[in-house]
C-alpha cells in the first residue's frame, strides 16, 4: 500500500507544480492531497514538501491552522472570477452556467469562511 501512497503522492505533486503555472489548477490543494500521501508513504518527500520554500508555508498554514492566507483567498476568488467570466464570454449554455456558478459559490464560501492564519 506504501507505494500506492507514493506514486498517488507523486502524481498531485506534479499538477501542484503545474498548477504553480496555469490558474486554472489549483495548487495548494493538490499538494495538500501529496502531503497526506508523502506522511504515509515517504517521510523524506514529506519533509522536503513541508519545508519548501514556495510550496511548504500554505501547507503548514493549513496543518497547523486550518487556515488561507489572505493573499491565496484573493487568488483563488479572481481566478474564479476570470474563469466565469470567460464563460459567460464563450457563451456557455445557462445551464452549464448556473451549475458553474453554484459549484464556484461553494468553492468561494468554504475558501472564505477559513481562517487567515498568523499575520503573512
Amino acid at each position: 500500500m506504501r507505494i500506492v501512497w507514493l506514486v498517488t503522492g507523486i502524481l498531485f505533486t506534479a499538477l501542484g507544480i503545474v498548477g504553480a503555472f496555469l490558474p486554472v489548477l489549483p495548487t495548494t490543494v493538490f499538494l495538500l492531497v501529496a502531503t497526506a500521501c508523502f506522511a504515509r508513504s515517504s517521510p523524506r518527500l514529506h519533509g522536503w514538501l513541508v519545508g519548501h520554500p514556495t510550496f511548504g508555508p500554505p501547507i503548514r498554514n493549513w496543518q497547523d491552522h486550518g487556515a488561507i492566507s489572505r493573499s491565496a483567498k484573493r487568488m483563488a476568488i479572481g481566478t474564479m472570477t476570470v474563469v466565469f467570466a470567460l464563460t459567460v464570454i464563450l457563451g456557455l449554455s445557462r445551464l452549464a452556467l448556473t451549475g458553474q456558478a453554484a459549484l464556484m459559490l461553494v468553492g468561494a464560501g468554504f475558501i472564505l469562511t477559513r481562517p487567515d492564519g498568523p499575520s503573512e
